[in-house]
């Protein structure tokens, strides 16, 4: 028998009560990767990067919380929506590459504050993002379009990250 869970892709569709706990475990997952970047950024923001040159163009702290809450949100459920067309599969494995990606970046700009390495990373992580999109939009347009605004913030994020690289 195959398990519901992560082998659906060719037999019928998982109970509504699986397919709502795989959209729970999903959001819970996005938001642990949320909570490992506040925990490496909480001390780095407040002492640390102020004391950095930074660009004008920079958003205000405070954004940065909402923008990641919507982002995180939509990750998960176009994961979710990829998963009930799939299964655990080709899908799966480059979003867990981009998230992977995406956890490590707090800790490397803020944790052990290497630029360098946060910069190489942000830009691994913004072709791991692109390489979802492209997956994903065989598997369900609306999955991959939930994933354009993440793909523009980290673009965003890239350039600011390779500014404060380049005038530390």
């Amino acid at each position: 028998m195959r398990d519901a869970v992560t082998d659906h892709a060719e037999s019928s569709p998982p109970s509504t009560g699986v397919q709502m706990g795989v959209l729970v475990g999903l959001i819970a997952l996005c938001f642990a990767v949320a909570a490992i970047g506040g925990l490496s950024t909480a001390d780095g923001v407040r002492e640390w990067y102020p004391t950095l040159n930074r660009p004008d163009w920079r958003p205000p702290n405070w954004l940065f919380g909402p923008v990641w809450t919507m982002l995180y949100t939509a990750m998960a459920v176009a994961m979710w929506l990829v998963w009930r067309r799939e299964g655990v599969g080709r899908g799966a494995a480059v979003w867990s590459v981009q998230l992977l990606l995406n956890a490590l970046w707090s800790p490397l700009f803020f944790g052990v504050r290497r630029l360098d390495l946060a910069l190489v990373d942000i830009v691994g992580m913004w072709l791991a993002i692109a390489a979802t999109i492209a997956v994903f939009a065989s598997r369900s347009r609306v999955a991959a379009g939930l994933l354009v605004p993440y793909l523009a913030w980290v673009s965003f994020a890239t350039a600011l990250n390779g500014w404060i690289w380049a005038y530390n």
